[in-house]
């Protein structure tokens, strides 16, 4: 009998990618991923990109499974050379080629080498002639003999070439290579025709339409056979990526709306609540073992495999003989295979918003449950409340599932509690410009002794695993002292594409052992205002000083790992602002930290003030890495800040940052 040394129990399907061992190097995903993007300009990045121009054939694909960040030998590097003129193994399974564009376009952005824009150009064209006529994609081009001819949604493979497609085809600034106006032509017709291969390879069940196969006969668009466990199926994994990036269009037409309408149904429908995976690992951290646990009220789960004519799961061996349960196949395929997936939830989670988006009656498709799960806020009466706070009290009490409030555009004057009890809340405007809400407390006004500071927010959030996206959040009483815009006393929380504005004090973060993370917004104020004890990390945000102040005032209580953390933020200011501090202490255990931040000239040089707490040198902890801009001056910063290695900076991930929360929440 195996020792169970190490057991995971309850561990949720799409977890893990979230707690993966912190070496960045050892997967070559990893390094495509970095974050950093000044790290694609260094001698470690343009060594590793001879590897990847080494490995493309000439062709202009490339090989899978391939960590193109290890040394070459001399040995290796003349084999590889002499077969670049074959297509041996030319794919674009397990993300081969698209992945390798993406390493190019960052490495080209940093570093001008026509031979990283060369060779992505060869990639593309690669794609471009790879493409059946009916607009799929197999799994290897040239064709190789099998299953492998088949279209190819399996672990996402068509999905990600026609991601490239659209990014190309729309112009976009996310690859830094620019193609000319006639290969955007091109991608542009090979997208339509692609999305067009996915409508119709859309499987109707008994007339319905539902969800796709991991592989579709590239003939009779049929559901197909790939290796012997891989049966004709429908599928919860691809199927999700795929009608993600169906809703990822602007104005889709009737066909798209009907598929990503019956989908969504399908997901719905085929969702098991009733079931929890256990996983058992050994030291080295390998699945040893896997069984799946009947619970209640469970996260949401879909089989990878359900059959064609009924929806219910299957599981097979290499014998290629259905099962009815995991249990009932061997160690090897139950404990080497994902056969239950979460990616759906991203669909159900997405979906109410791209339905009043594209004018589809969420009614029409959801169940009773889910009209509960939805709510509209319009001012002109043409949703189920005018009031956003009306909203929040209707919402259902510690739900098991997200409670969306879609709030369209309008000004509403409303003072926002979203109480303790209302968990799993979301509020969505439709615009962050034109969706406001505005409240005009502040100290004097609320008089309530020295603590009216807390009473003046305009929107306070004390419910966990809440969201807000697409919002403005103003306290509009002017330069009066302190006026909270959004105070934040909760754990799991995440604000993106949001505008918060007021002056001083415009953001509180706090909260017992709370984590929150702030994504794409605009922050605006004076004097502390973004200030409080919680662990945050702000990603992409522009902090914008309206006058020579402080910008932070962190009380971070001791012992806590994280405090404010800003990764890729632009600090600005008003033009008659013009010394400003990155922050000071308002409680002596203060940590701050700024990485790849470009900081404008209104950043005084010494950088950070103790407040009068000479303690605080002592105990807080001020730093930065790699940032830029005239406010970056590490050598005039105060003494007792700190300048990060490369090895301590790479410590403030997001999954460290945040861990001990549930991570796949924040995405």
């Amino acid at each position: 009998m195996i020792p169970l040394k190490k057991i995971v129990l309850l561990f949720i399907v799409g977890f893990s990618f979230a707690v993966n061992a912190q070496n960045t190097y050892k997967n070559w995903p990893d390094v495509i991923r970095k974050n950093n993007a000044s790290w694609f300009g260094t001698e470690e990045a343009k060594k590793i990109a001879e590897n990847v121009l080494l490995y493309q054939r000439d062709i202009g694909g490339w090989p899978k499974n391939i960590q193109m960040q290890n040394e070459l030998t001399p040995s290796q590097k003349k084999d590889l050379l002499e077969i670049k003129k074959t297509t041996k193994e030319t794919t674009t399974d397990n993300g081969a080629t698209t992945q390798e564009m993406l390493f190019l376009s960052k490495m080209y952005a940093q570093v001008k080498d026509e031979r990283y824009k060369e060779s992505f150009l060869k990639g593309l064209n690669y794609l471009l002639e790879a493409q059946y006529a009916n607009g799929g994609w197999p799994q290897f081009y040239p064709l190789k003999k099998g299953y492998y001819t088949h279209i190819t949604y399996n672990d996402d493979s068509m999905v990600r070439i026609l991601n490239v497609m659209k990014e190309v085809a729309e112009e976009t600034d996310f690859y830094s290579i620019k193609p000319s106006k006639e290969i955007v032509a091109k991608t542009k017709t090979a997208f339509d025709k692609g999305i067009d291969c996915i409508i119709k390879t859309q499987y109707k069940q008994n007339g319905v339409l539902t969800a796709w196969c991991a592989q579709h006969d590239e003939v009779t668009l049929l559901p197909a056979k790939a290796r012997a466990y891989e049966l004709p199926s429908l599928s919860g994994k691809e199927s999700a990526k795929i009608v993600l990036l169906l809703m990822s269009i602007q104005k889709p037409s009737p066909e798209i709306i009907t598929a990503v309408k019956s989908a969504n149904i399908w997901f719905e429908k085929t969702k098991i609540t009733n079931l929890e995976e256990k996983r058992v690992l050994n030291d080295a951290g390998k699945i040893i073992d896997k069984k799946m646990i009947p619970v209640q009220n469970a996260s949401p789960i879909w089989a990878r495999f359900m059959e064609l004519d009924n929806n219910e799961p299957f599981f097979s061996d290499r014998d290629g003989i259905k099962k009815k349960s995991l249990d009932e196949i061997g160690a090897e395929r139950r404990n080497g295979y994902a056969w239950y997936t979460d990616e759906p939830k991203e669909v159900l989670k997405k979906y109410a918003s791209w339905a009043v988006k594209n004018g589809v009656k969420v009614s029409e498709t959801a169940s009773e449950k889910k009209k509960t799960n939805f709510l509209t806020v319009a001012q002109d009466g043409s949703g189920d409340f005018t009031k956003i706070q009306d909203a929040i009290y209707a919402s259902p009490s510690f739900p098991y599932e997200k409670v969306t409030i879609f709030i369209k555009n309008g000004t509403y004057k409303e003072k926002l509690r979203i109480p303790e009890w209302n968990t799993n809340l979301i509020l969505l405007g439709e615009s962050k410009e034109n969706t406001i809400i505005t409240f005009d407390d502040n100290f004097s006004k609320i008089n309530l002794g020295r603590n009216s500071t807390f009473y003046t927010s305009t929107v306070l959030v004390e419910g966990d695993d809440f969201s807000a996206s697409n919002l403005t959040i103003q306290n509009a009483s002017g330069d009066k002292g302190q006026a909270i815009a959004l105070s934040v006393v909760s754990n799991r929380v995440k604000i993106s594409n949001c505008i918060i504005l007021g002056n001083q004090d415009t953001l509180y973060l706090s909260g017992k052992n709370a984590k929150q993370y702030f994504k794409d917004c605009y922050i605006e104020g004076t004097t502390d205002f973004i200030f409080g004890g919680a662990t945050a990390l702000f990603e992409n945000c522009v902090i914008h000083s309206i006058k020579s102040s402080y910008v932070t005032a962190a009380s971070t209580p001791e012992g806590t790992a994280y405090g404010f953390v800003f990764k890729n933020c632009k600090l600005t200011a008003e033009p008659s602002a013009n010394a400003v501090y990155l922050g000071r202490p308002w409680r002596i255990y203060a940590k701050t930290v700024y990485i790849n931040c470009e900081l404008g000239k209104h950043i005084k040089p010494e950088g950070w003030e103790n407040w009068s707490k000479p303690d605080a040198e002592k105990n807080t902890f001020y730093a930065e890495y790699n940032n830029s801009g005239e406010g970056f001056q590490p050598a005039k910063r105060v003494s007792w800040s700190h300048q990060l290695t490369k090895s301590e900076a790479e410590q403030y991930s997001i999954e460290n940052i945040l861990k001990d929360t549930v991570l796949n929440w924040y995405f």
